[in-house]
């Protein structure tokens, strides 16, 4: 296993997932709410949500933080996994 490409593939997967997740809030924010009340075993989180328009630099900032943890958990999964079966 090459750590670097596993590190890029979970970064990948990792930034498209969330894209996916934002682009489903921005344009279902009801029923994406209801969902993940009930996937955090009903805790309500409407109290929190306060309309405003959809922040691209946010988007922008925790798709890279996110995906460049990725890459960092990725690369060493892939490294400690060869040193423990080598």
């Amino acid at each position: 296993m090459t750590p670097l490409r596993t590190g890029i593939a979970l970064a990948i997967n990792v930034g498209l997932f969330y894209a996916l997740c934002a682009l489903i809030w921005a344009l279902a924010p009801g029923p994406f709410l209801g969902f993940m009340n009930n996937l955090l075993h009903g805790m309500d989180f409407s109290s929190m949500v306060q309309p405003r328009p959809f922040a691209w630099l946010g988007f922008l900032v925790a798709l890279l933080v996110l995906s460049g943890w990725a890459l960092l958990a990725g690369t060493f999964f892939a490294w400690l996994l060869n040193r423990l079966t080598s």
